[in-house]
């Protein structure tokens, strides 16, 4: 559902990524994957990596990917979701939670700005180069 919205790839996982993600998430370590559901209907999903700032000596979790259901947005998931990242983040002595959100997301950027996030001073930006 989240990588065929209009700000993931507008297309399904591929065979490959479907296949390797979780085992990819478990190899890789450090994977916190927060789920909303009601029953057996997925609702939204939040992927993090932990991180550690080498500035404060402390763990981060980044928020890789964070998405809810169209059926399902304007319902609070989202919010809940960050409550619960933010509570793991508590909860692991974490000095921070980060993410990055593309500049024409107004929605995403309301709901971050609603629960206390800020972009940094200065602005960071992201960048990215494809190696495959």
């Amino acid at each position: 559902m989240y990588c065929r919205d209009e700000f993931g790839d507008e297309k399904p996982l591929s065979a490959h990524a479907r296949a390797n993600l979780i085992p990819g998430l478990i190899k890789h370590g450090g994977a916190r994957v927060f789920l909303a559901h009601d029953g057996d209907q997925p609702l939204g999903v939040a992927i993090c990596m932990l991180g550690f700032s080498s500035f404060r000596g402390k763990p981060l979790i980044n928020i890789h990917d964070i998405a809810v259901s169209p059926a399902a947005r304007g319902q609070g998931i989202g919010r809940k979701l960050l409550a619960a990242i933010q509570a793991e983040a508590r909860n692991l002595g974490c000095c921070k939670v980060t993410l990055e959100v593309r500049s024409d997301n107004a929605r995403a950027m309301g709901l971050y700005q609603s629960v206390g996030f800020k972009p940094s001073e200065p602005e960071t930006l992201f960048w990215t180069q494809k190696v495959d």
